[in-house]
């Protein structure tokens, strides 16, 4: 695996919450970058955004890398890190016995880490991060494309 990581930035949101959403990701190797966006029309939620928009940087690397991936979501961030391990091993069930909610995206984002060696990073949202606040600005981009119009997120 090569030694120098794929430092990669996300973010997610909807307007309202739940409703439209959109998603983001900046990627970064040596000299190269990528922005990626996208969007769901319909009911979706803050916290789905913010899972897809991981999901959808792995899944986009061609070959296994040491990642880097920040985040403004401790949802996603503790999620992955810490809780899905107990979630899977409870059969998908919260320690309320109550089912996870996105499940659907959390196993795929498991599936899509498993290919990788990521590391996990927190940042604070609109903190002058600059490829935090590129993420953010993708992201708006997505729910912008996916309902055809001028939507901005918060």
């Amino acid at each position: 695996m090569e030694t120098h990581p794929v430092i990669i930035h996300t973010d997610g949101g909807c307007r309202p919450n739940p409703g439209p959403g959109g998603w983001g990701a900046v990627l970064r190797h040596r000299e190269h970058v990528r922005e990626m966006f996208g969007g769901e029309p319909g009911e979706t939620s803050n916290n789905r955004m913010e899972l897809m928009a991981p999901i959808m940087a792995l899944e986009a690397l061609t070959r296994p890398v040491l990642v880097h991936l920040h985040t403004d979501s401790t949802y996603v961030r503790n999620g992955i890190t810490k809780w899905v391990f107990g979630w899977e091993r409870n059969g998908w069930l919260t320690a309320a016995k109550q089912p996870v909610k996105n499940v659907d995206l959390w196993q795929r984002l498991q599936a899509a880490c498993a290919r990788h060696e990521v590391e996990w990073f927190w940042v604070k949202g609109h903190s002058g991060i600059a490829d935090n606040e590129l993420a953010d600005q993708l992201a708006t981009r997505g729910l912008q494309q996916a309902i055809g119009g001028s939507a901005v997120l918060g």
